[in-house]
């Protein structure tokens, strides 16, 4: 039997700028429910030691963050269908026998803000290759979107996403310019580039169309230097902390039974602004 309160966390190398524990601790405040939510730094040579330590230590689960994605599939038991066809996983159950089951919730944190905007038939820009980046390759397939323009650093695992997802496209190196882009409708950064001590990525937005919407999924600092520039130019953004609520509803529910009270989107999002 799993020992009570709820334990849960973040893992992930570095770790100390999630604001995962915020999120999940104003949930369990909101509901009532006495559990606990935590950072641990997991360096990616002890990422094994550390999940074979998970049921020991009581956890419900872990929530997995760079640059673990990838390499935790390794270390369930079980991995659900939905983080197969992803080829990621960011969410770790621990089963009352011990159990590790693997979950994405990416596509949902990043399909749900991107709702309201057509992409069907579109085209879009990635930025990235990594966990991340399959994730918005899976939610690009369930939106509708016609064809990839993948922007990588290694451009042989960016044609490996364009494959594996049977997606239209091209890849690209990062300083691609940007007429080679085509029209995108969207433009989704997947990779570390503008978070917090990591260089910035910052296309020229002039040569950009003007109904182009920019995704940012980094969140620390929350206004990237790419969210910046395409504020500058009068488009449509959305930053990583929409994405970031999003996804942690499936974790909550699986470390602590229960569902997310989302109708407190607006103050979270103010606590987290702090």
């Amino acid at each position: 039997m799993r020992p009570t309160p709820p334990i849960a966390g973040v893992i992930g190398w570095p770790v100390a700028h999630s604001k995962s524990p915020l999120i999940h601790r104003f949930w369990l405040e909101r509901l009532g429910i006495d559990g606990e939510y935590g950072r641990f730094p997991v360096a990616p040579e002890r990422l094994v030691e550390a999940m074979g330590a998970l049921a020991a230590l009581g956890f419900a689960g872990v929530n997995v963050t760079v640059p673990h994605k990838l390499a935790v599939m390794d270390c369930v038991d079980v991995i659900d269908a939905g983080a197969r066809d992803v080829g990621a996983v960011n969410v770790v159950q621990v089963m009352p026998d011990g159990a590790l089951h693997g979950h994405n919730s990416d596509v949902a944190g990043i399909c749900e803000p991107l709702q309201r905007r057509a992409l069907a038939g579109r085209e879009v820009v990635l930025v990235g290759s990594g966990g991340a980046a399959r994730a918005a390759m899976a939610a690009f397939v369930r939106l509708g979107t016609a064809r990839v323009t993948i922007l990588a650093r290694d451009p042989a695992k960016g044609r490996a996403l364009l494959e594996g997802f049977g997606m239209d496209g091209q890849v690209l190196p990062m300083d691609a310019a940007e007429a080679k882009w085509g029209a995108p409708a969207l433009l989704f950064n997947a990779s570390v580039l503008g978070m917090t001590g990591q260089p910035a990525f910052v296309p020229d937005m002039a040569r950009l169309p003007d109904d182009m919407m920019v995704f940012d999924a980094v969140y620390a600092p929350l206004e990237t230097p790419l969210l910046a520039a395409a504020r500058a130019r009068g488009l449509a953004v959305i930053d990583g902390l929409e994405m970031l609520i999003g996804q942690a509803a499936m974790g909550f529910a699986l470390f602590f039974g229960a569902e997310a009270p989302r109708g407190e989107d607006a103050a979270l999002r103010a606590r987290l602004l702090k």
